[in-house]
């Protein structure tokens, strides 16, 4: 193995990603005739590989042609990459391998080549959503790609429903509980409450317009659930119970997948139905 194909590598991904040599000269702290003599022949420096290896997010080994996928060395590429990437912006790059990931289940691979999550953003109006999902007898996807919610679901095929979905689970009685239309109201209204703020009954009555009697059996049910959790203090010579919301994620997973399947996703950017299976079985 030449060691010249380290040029060949660089030249063939900046092409391939529409990096101008200019953005890896920066990156690596060396001149754009430095990046031009790399891929005509000549190699970079053996202290500038590690970096250059960051700026392409690959391995040393993929710049000397050698395709290694150790699954283990993945992993720490990827964690290293996500923790050196400003809080801020972590969900919205983890959000991009996400999709990576959805391209790489595809069956076409000419369409792994399709838009970034960014180009679909630019390119659908602000109230738009579309989605990719990939249903095989090896489990299924589900992705909110833009513009509307963005979110990713992947369910590897479960080897028992019943012991995953049902057991011990009253789904029946979970569904009349939250059929309530005081009772949905009152979640919708504390999840855009500041979670970290003491109330009393008397925040549903004043804000939901319903009776005391009816507030205490929301919050009662809501207890229940594991959404509140209640503390009691001392004030004008009374005790008085307070509750504090715990706000759980699940709820707001609970919004996503009623609404679609209530309003139907219609605009795929890919959707493979190959599945053959009974999803419960």
């Amino acid at each position: 193995m030449s060691i010249e194909i380290i040029g060949t590598q660089i030249a063939a991904m900046r092409k391939e990603k529409g990096i101008k040599q200019e953005e890896l000269a920066n990156y690596v702290g060396v001149s754009t005739q430095a990046v031009s003599k790399w891929e005509n022949g000549g190699v970079p420096d053996t202290e500038l590989l590690p970096k250059i290896a960051d700026f392409f997010s690959v391995s040393i080994d993929f710049l000397f042609g050698r395709n290694i996928t150790d699954y283990r060395d993945m992993q720490s590429s990827l964690i290293e990459k996500v923790n050196g990437t400003p809080y801020e912006e972590r969900f919205k790059q983890v959000f991009n391998y996400c999709w990576d990931m959805e391209r790489a289940l595809m069956d076409d691979v000419c369409l792994i080549e399709r838009n970034s999550i960014e180009d679909y953003e630019k390119e659908i109006a602000k109230n738009e959503q579309h989605y990719s999902s990939i249903m095989t007898d090896y489990g299924f996807t589900r992705m909110g790609i833009a513009n509307r919610l963005q979110y990713f679901l992947i369910v590897p095929e479960t080897k028992d429903t019943e012991d995953a979905y049902f057991n011990g689970i009253d789904y029946p009685k979970f569904f009349n509980d939250f059929s309530d239309t005081d009772v949905f109201n009152a979640c919708v209204m504390l999840y855009k409450r500041e979670s970290k703020k003491a109330f009393t009954p008397m925040l549903l009555v004043k804000n939901m317009g319903i009776t005391l009697e009816k507030s205490n059996e929301i919050l009662k049910l809501l207890l229940k659930y594991g959404l509140l959790y209640s503390t009691q203090i001392e004030m004008d010579d009374e005790i008085q119970t307070v509750y504090h919301f715990v706000p759980s994620p699940s709820f707001i997973a609970l919004l996503i997948f009623a609404r679609e399947v209530i309003d139907k996703p219609n605009v795929f950017a890919y959707n493979c139905q190959n599945r053959g299976k009974p999803y419960l079985k």
